[in-house]
């Protein structure tokens, strides 16, 4: 057994919806993926509306339970209809989830309030709980905003308030589930800083479910979910050198990476992938000199 954090195996799901009929339909939303999750490591995942990659993440945090496959987090199965109680407390305490709406992750009517929420659930002592708020305001910026009413917020605040709340648990992965979907671009921006400081500074697994190709290209891998199968697993550079076959799933690569595509479409020898503004600035710079393509 190797020593990855987290691994799935095979893992399938089926949505079963009897709407107004009697006879149920089932919708097929994974259909054998495997992944293997490193610790500490900054994953992006893509795939257009329907592709199955946030039920995926909601088989990893424990909100839904595979129809088959097996998903270990740290050499636990998570799958194991034998797992205790207690157990199962402890594995859904380590992995935490940001969702798409923030309005839906708010529960108490005062921030630091709401903060203090997971990890008076998890019985942490009084003294505790205040030190772990503290520092997970602090930690997103909303320090300011301890007393607030949520409702008051911005969008962008929110969400930090509700990475907050997940953060004052300590968990070991934290999941954005399209986390910067509904907001503005400063607000997205504030939310992507989080991210990356959770995983470089405090070695958080950060796990991105994103339709945002820039985002993805900050992370350290991309997986490519299409139709329920893993369609594509490798380093941003990798993946969006497959701008043909992203197109054909409905996906765009970020627009450097267009641009590399097109002129080499248009007959140019380009050696080297430029998926960043700055890259692409530079490797065009080059190509003006006579440079190193």
């Amino acid at each position: 057994m190797n020593d990855y954090f987290i691994r799935c195996e095979n893992l399938s799901y089926i949505y079963e919806d009897t709407g107004e009929s009697a006879i149920p339909v089932f919708h097929p939303a994974l259909d054998g993926v495997s992944l293997n999750i490193s610790r500490g490591e900054y994953l992006a995942i893509l795939g257009h509306n329907g592709s199955g990659k946030s039920t995926l993440a909601k088989l990893i945090s424990m909100i839904l339970t595979p129809k088959s496959g097996k998903i270990y987090i740290d050499g636990t199965d998570i799958t194991d209809e034998t797992l205790g109680e207690d157990a199962q407390y402890e594995l859904r305490r380590r992995v935490g989830m940001v969702f798409q709406n923030p309005d839906n992750q708010l529960v108490a009517t005062v921030v630091e309030e709401d903060v203090a929420f997971g990890p008076e659930n998890l019985g942490i002592p009084s003294d505790e709980i205040r030190k772990r708020v503290d520092d997970a305001l602090s930690l997103v910026g909303m320090q300011d905003y301890k007393r607030h009413a949520p409702h008051k917020l911005s969008g962008g605040q929110k969400q930090r308030v509700a990475i907050a709340g997940i953060i004052a648990m300590h968990p070991d992965i934290i999941i954005f589930d399209e986390a910067t979907a509904m907001l503005d671009p400063i607000g997205r921006r504030d939310v992507l800083a989080i991210m990356e400081r959770l995983n470089r500074e405090d070695g958080i697994t950060v796990i991105n479910i994103t339709h945002y190709m820039d985002e993805a290209a900050r992370a350290d891998r991309i997986v490519v979910i299409n139709d329920g199968k893993t369609l594509l697993d490798g380093t941003p550079d990798e993946v969006f050198s497959n701008v043909p076959l992203l197109h054909e799933v409905g996906l765009e690569a970020p627009q450097s990476a267009e641009l590399i595509h097109a002129l080499r479409e248009a007959g140019l020898v380009i050696n080297s992938n430029a998926i960043t503004p700055e890259g692409c600035r530079d490797l065009l710079i080059r190509l003006l000199s006579g440079g190193d393509r």
